[in-house]
């Protein structure tokens, strides 16, 4: 099939951006979305063109590198999926498809469609760690944790730290991510020594880095390729209100 690309080009973060328009036929169904864009670079590279600058690594929906908005989705059009795993026949022949970084302040378009997300390592480095030397991995039934705390904290920590609930929101949030990231540790034993000053500097630090409130609309759900629910940022408020209550840093 053939398609029109319209893709966001920016030089760097200093310049302004703009986008252009690019004609590629022959795109097959079976192709990832990534792979699409390596046959466009491939082309423009023989032109002797600048080839598009995108993010990427495992291509397989786990690292979450490969963070663009398509056609004004975050990852595109297929629901719980990244765009390295989104597949060409989602799309028809003939289709334009608009392809642009995440807008958010708190991550500067480095260049072309690669934005600098280092705001997510800040806060997890804020806070989002366990202190205890936990020592050898201790067998599976000396610590009891309720089986749905279990469940609950497993399903926090798929998230991968994309970045598609920001550029989702319609305030630039990063409740969700921050949510996750409290609700895997605070959902277990092993998370309790720093349960109360983890949230409050995870909390201080997004607020820090210029991620903007919620808005409650929940887009930032619909748009996780994890399926990370809003239930977490239930429980970060919690969580922030009872530390800022009783913790010696509030």
């Amino acid at each position: 099939m053939k398609l029109t690309l319209h893709i966001w080009r920016q030089s760097n973060k200093e310049t302004k951006g703009e986008f252009k328009t690019y004609e590629l036929p022959d795109v097959s169904e079976h192709m990832s979305f990534l792979e699409m864009l390596d046959v466009l670079n491939e082309k423009l590279i023989s032109q002797n063109e600048e080839p598009v600058a995108f993010d990427h690594d495992c291509r397989e929906g786990i690292c979450g590198s490969c963070s663009m908005m398509i056609n004004g989705q975050a990852h595109g059009p297929d629901l719980k999926t990244t765009a390295c795993q989104l597949h060409m026949r989602k799309f028809k022949d003939g289709d334009d498809v608009w392809i642009e970084p995440w807008r958010a302040d708190a991550f500067p378009v480095l260049k072309d469609l690669v934005v600098d997300r280092s705001a997510f390592d800040r806060i997890m480095q804020a806070g989002a760690f366990v202190s205890v030397n936990t020592g050898n991995a201790p067998d599976a039934n000396s610590t009891i944790v309720p089986k749905m705390n279990a469940d609950l904290a497993f399903d926090a920590a798929t998230c991968i730290g994309c970045g598609a609930c920001v550029a989702a929101c319609k305030n630039a949030s990063a409740m969700l991510f921050v949510s996750a990231k409290v609700s895997q540790y605070a959902l277990l034993p092993q998370g309790d020594p720093e349960r109360k000053t983890r949230v409050l500097r995870m909390v201080a630090q997004m607020d820090k880095e210029g991620f903007g409130g919620c808005s409650n609309t929940n887009e930032c759900e619909a748009a996780c390729p994890a399926g990370i629910s809003v239930n977490n940022i239930a429980r970060l408020n919690r969580e922030y209100f009872k530390a800022t209550l009783t913790s010696r840093e509030s």
